[in-house]
Parts: structure tokens; C-alpha cells; sequence
């Protein structure tokens, strides 16, 4: 083993093959890993980061799971109430990987200044609303406190506010249509506690945070009843057998939908970014085995004299391609090494100075957002390594054509 790794290291030494005819060909071989490296860190950490950012703002507006009257059809206007008075409420614990739940009420109403008007959803929350992913949204002053006595302070999107011209401690009239067909509509006088932006347009132009006791007010509701029931799980990969599971655990008089089911063209755009991913790796893959089997090729030809002097002292085959399996895989190492350093690199940058932009109308994200974790990166250089591996074995099978006495006269 020691005597394999010395000629392997003697093989693969700057002063070896600096001047040989392989130079070229190993540099291409370890470039072509850089850059298949590179190329494979950013397509997952920019792919999975994307779907990540755009289920956390799906979710922040309508939960992972909703809970609903039957006959509501899930929209954005709550008309028949339901009951707080539940098993599965204030806590769904017999359900195992729910982290949540929160009650909500919706209704539509239009904003009214005195020069302009905008058609808004304002969604009631109460004390058990969770503002985790708000906080990051917010721009511009304070969010809302709903724990103690009704307030009038609403959380309105830069959206709303660069149209009807608002700002944080602005008061501002919505006047909302009665559920009984009335004629006459009912407004309400509401303060800007703070402004938010999630980058997600169809939620921005749409949504008002106001005080839940507003809309049951507005709707004649008791302080036990509410529009719907926002459930989050704790992994979204869990999502569509803990959805199956609140159905069957709400009853026969609720109906509960999930955000995939809700929303089923953004996430199935959103799963085309997995085939996408996919896709690159292999090529990437193949790409880069491809040109390490050509340098592997051209070293067994430029050593082939070398070959026929170790197996004339008594080497074996297996050896022998040991010694330039070995060889290789240094070269695969190196390729790693440089590609975890710059792709890493690049993507710290971009996580922290944000420098590529995206158009929030098409990808719901301002900026390009970035994932990353050990253990996909882990995973990914030991992948590398096993597929580079198996890739190398064919070639080295050559070595055993190669008999003593022709290679050592090959010239």
C-alpha cells in the first residue's frame, strides 16, 4: 500500500508532469471538476434555497394546512363561522408533527383616501396569531399587538401603501359590504402600525392585518367563532400525510386543505426545480468522469514504460491500477478541494450581500436566495467520489493488456 501511494504521488508530482504531454489534458480534467462542482453547489443551494423562500411565504399568509366549513370553499372571504370550541384547539396534539395553530377570519373591503381607492382581503388575527415569519417581512414600524384590548392598528404591504400613499401612523378608513346583501356598507377607522413587503405580489397587493375582533364584529360573530384555522407542521415534507391526518381527525362538519392543494401551480412549478437539479448533477457528473477517464487514458499511455518496469519487478495488475486509481482520485481530490472553496465562497456571498437580483412577479423572491447545509454538501463530494470511482475502473482494466516486455520498449 505505502510502496502504491509513494509512485502515485511521484505520478501526479508538479515536477513529473509539468512539462509531460498530460500537463494539459490533468488540468483540463481537475477544471472540469472545479467547475462541475461549482455548477452542482449552486443549482442546490440556489434550487432548494427558492423552494424554501417560497414555501415560507406561502405559508406565512394561509398556514400549511387550513381548516374550514365545508360549503366556504376555502376563499379569502370568511362567511360561516366555526366554533373555537374544539378538541384539536388551542393545541392539536394528537397529532404528531403539528407545531401550530392559530385562528383567523378574513373579509374583503376597500381602502378609502380622500383621492384613491384599493379593493384589499383584511384578515383578522388574534393573541395565538404567529408573527415569526413577519418579522422578517417588515420594513417600516411595529407590528401589531392583538394579546389585550381590540386596536385599531392594521399591518398593510408596501404594496398598499405606495398606491393610496400611506405611512406608519397614517389613519385610514375600509368600508366593508354586510353579509345580509344590506345596501349600506360598514367601514372601519384603522391606524398604520407598520408596513411589510414579502416579495410574494399576489399576497402584497392583497392582504391587511387587522385585529380578528374587527371581523366578527363586522359579521355579527361571537367571541367563539372565527373564519378558518391555520395549522403548521414542523417538516414540510410531511405535510400531505399530516394533512390526510387532520382530515380524518376534524370530523364530518370541517373541511381541511393543504397549501399544495391550495396553491397546486405554484408547487408544482416549484417540484420541476427538483428534475432541474437532478438534470445538472448528472451532466455535471458525467462531464467531469468523462474528462478524468481521458486523463487517466493519457497517463497509462505516457507511463506505459513505467508500467512495464513495475510489473517486471513483480507487480501484480491490480497493483498497478491501484498505483493510478489512486492517482486519480488525487486529481478528483484536488478538483474538490477548489470547487467546495470557490462554490462555497460564492454563495456566502450572495447569502450575505444579496448581489443577484430576481423579479419578484416571476420568481416571488426579490433576490436570489441560498440554502445551505452540511449535509447536502457532504453528501455531493462523497457522491463525486464514489461516481469518479466506479467511472475510473473500466479505463484501468488497460493495464492489465500491457505485458513487460512491449511496454518497457514502447516508445
Amino acid at each position: 500500500m505505502n510502496f502504491e501511494y509513494f509512485i502515485a504521488k511521484r505520478i501526479v508530482s508538479a515536477k513529473e508532469y509539468k512539462n509531460s504531454i498530460s500537463s494539459p489534458i490533468i488540468k483540463i480534467a481537475i477544471l472540469s471538476i472545479v467547475i462541475g462542482f461549482v455548477t452542482m453547489l449552486i443549482s442546490i443551494a440556489s434550487g432548494v434555497g427558492l423552494q424554501n423562500k417560497i414555501y415560507q411565504k406561502v405559508s406565512a399568509f394561509n398556514g400549511d394546512i387550513i381548516i374550514s366549513n365545508f360549503d366556504t370553499n376555502f376563499s379569502d372571504d370568511s362567511q360561516n363561522p366555526i366554533s373555537t370550541i374544539q378538541g384539536f384547539y388551542p393545541t392539536f396534539s394528537s397529532i404528531k408533527g403539528i407545531q401550530h395553530i392559530q385562528a383567523t377570519a378574513s373579509k374583503g373591503g376597500v381602502i378609502r383616501t380622500p383621492n384613491k381607492f384599493e379593493g384589499v382581503v383584511v384578515k383578522g388575527v388574534g393573541k395565538d396569531y404567529d408573527w415569526n415569519y413577519f418579522n422578517e417581512f417588515l420594513i417600516d414600524g411595529s407590528l401589531p399587538d392583538y394579546s389585550h384590548l381590540l386596536t385599531n392598528k392594521i399591518l398593510i404591504s408596501e404594496y398598499t401603501s405606495t398606491r393610496l400613499n400611506l405611512k406608519v401612523g397614517d389613519k385610514l378608513n375600509t368600508f366593508f359590504f354586510n353579509s345580509d346583501n344590506s345596501k349600506l356598507p360598514r367601514s372601519r377607522s384603522f391606524k398604520v402600525s407598520g408596513i411589510y413587503n414579502s416579495g410574494f405580489n399576489e399576497f402584497d397587493e392583497k392582504f391587511v392585518i387587522a385585529d380578528i375582533r374587527h371581523i366578527q364584529r363586522l359579521n355579527k360573530w361571537s367571541e367563539n367563532e372565527i373564519g378558518a384555522y391555520e395549522v403548521f407542521v414542523e417538516e414540510f415534507s410531511q405535510i400531505d400525510q399530516i394533512g390526510n391526518e387532520v382530515y380524518n381527525e376534524v370530523g364530518s362538519f370541517l373541511d381541511s386543505q393543504t397549501i399544495k392543494e391550495k396553491y397546486f401551480s405554484i408547487f408544482k412549478w416549484l417540484e420541476l426545480f427538483d428534475f432541474n437539479i437532478i438534470l445538472i448533477i448528472i451532466i455535471m457528473i458525467v462531464v467531469a468522469g468523462i474528462n478524468m477517464i481521458t486523463a487517466l487514458l493519457v497517463l497509462i499511455l505516457e507511463r506505459t514504460q513505467m508500467i512495464g518496469i513495475i510489473k517486471a519487478l513483480g507487480s501484480s495488475n491490480k497493483s498497478v491500477r491501484k498505483i493510478f486509481i489512486y492517482n486519480a482520485m488525487y486529481l478528483v481530490g484536488i478538483g474538490l478541494f477548489w470547487g467546495n472553496l470557490i462554490g462555497i465562497g460564492l454563495l456566502l456571498i450572495q447569502k450575505y450581500f444579496k448581489l443577484i437580483k430576481l423579479d419578484p412577479a416571476i420568481y416571488y423572491v426579490s433576490e436570489a436566495p441560498v440554502y445551505l447545509a452540511i449535509d447536502y454538501i457532504l453528501l455531493l463530494n462523497i457522491g463525486t467520489l464514489i461516481v469518479c470511482f466506479s467511472m475510473l475502473l473500466i479505463p484501468s482494466y488497460i493495464i492489465s493488456k500491457i505485458t513487460p516486455v512491449r511496454a518497457i520498449r514502447f516508445e
